[in-house]
């Protein structure tokens, strides 16, 4: 959920299914690549959508985005340039090797269809944390924690399809989101209620106590973040056995559950907004073993009964990319 000051993150999510790559986009993606790393950060302000440049701030703040690469060093040598293309966006990444870093570092570039910057991020490569549950099978009978189609933009094991899988807690998390022609929102991006999973019911996945409910956080504008409060408004739920689920970046004063209220699978507990750190409207699951965030070990989240592109799964993990609903 947090970010570094050095990482200014995409706007609008963007959808993880890759198709060809065209060459004029490379191109463009390696120029602003070598146009920032040169430093020459008006030009990259100039070529970025207003959207960007709120998330940006101003071209002094990304000047001192800029100033803080120095400390990874110089470059020394570009590993690999790609580019997918993504929900409407051409996703341009450079990774390379740097003189201060142990890892490479990633850049990324999202392009619209004006080949403007829609999203921007450097960070170093990550790798996902070593976990002994690699091999858990969830005790709780999980279902969605949603109603109708969702999106799966971060889920996985893997690091490529899921960013949550380099934190030992969050070590499998899921981040859901509503997609419509391959777009989150409709209409202005940086109005919150323009985002189509926005006020959509979210649902306890499964029977338990609830341990934590937080409310009365605000809603963060677009290009604006909580890290002081990084679930936001958020419910835990003790399933019993050491599994305790996380349900985050919920509205506020939606709760409908309170702590030590014992709650049904299916039940709703409150609807989906976008308090907390997160950079647009979606709905953060995770399963772990403390019922405190920043504590305990992430555990494995199988869900029962549920279609994945189409196809029923009796009992799976959800991953990026796919479009997942309930099968009842």
């Amino acid at each position: 959920m947090a970010m570094k000051r050095w990482i200014a993150w995409i706007l609008g999510l963007i959808q993880a299914a890759a198709l060809s790559a065209q060459a004029e986009p490379l191109s463009t993606g390696q120029h602003l690549a070598e146009t920032f790393l040169r430093g020459n950060v008006e030009e990259i302000w100039t070529a970025s959508t207003a959207e960007m440049r709120a998330a940006f701030g101003s071209v002094d703040a990304l000047a001192a985005l800029r100033e803080d690469l120095d400390g990874f060093g110089t470059e020394e040598a570009v590993l690999s340039e790609s580019v997918e293309r993504q929900a409407g966006h051409d996703v341009f990444t450079r990774r390379s090797r740097w003189s201060g870093s142990a890892a490479p570092l990633e850049l990324v570039i999202a392009l619209d269809g004006e080949e403007r910057i829609a999203g921007f991020f450097i960070r170093p490569q990550p790798v996902a944390a070593p976990s002994p549950h690699l091999d858990y099978r969830t005790r709780a009978r999980l279902r969605l924690p949603v109603e109708g189609e969702w999106f799966v933009y971060w889920g996985g094991r893997e690091i490529e399809d899921n960013y949550h899988a380099a934190d030992a807690g969050q070590r499998f998390a899921l981040d859901l989101l509503v997609l419509r022609d391959g777009q989150s929102h409709a209409g202005d991006p940086s109005a919150l209620d323009s985002y189509h999973c926005w006020g959509r019911p979210i649902l306890a996945p499964a029977e338990g106590v609830v341990v934590a409910a937080v409310d009365g956080l605000p809603d963060q504008p677009i290009g604006s973040a909580d890290p002081a409060n990084p679930a936001g408004n958020h419910v835990v739920i003790d399933f019993g056995n050491g599994e305790y689920g996380f349900l985050a970046h919920l509205r506020r004063n939606s709760l409908r559950v309170a702590v030590d209220d014992r709650v049904a699978a299916g039940q709703e507990i409150g609807s989906c907004r976008n308090s907390g750190n997160t950079s647009e409207p979606h709905l953060h699951f995770h399963l772990q073993t403390s019922p405190r965030l920043g504590t305990g070990e992430g555990l494995p989240a199988q869900f029962t009964g549920y279609l994945a592109n189409g196809v029923p799964v009796e009992r799976g993990e959800p991953r990026k990319g796919e479009t997942i609903r309930s099968a009842d």
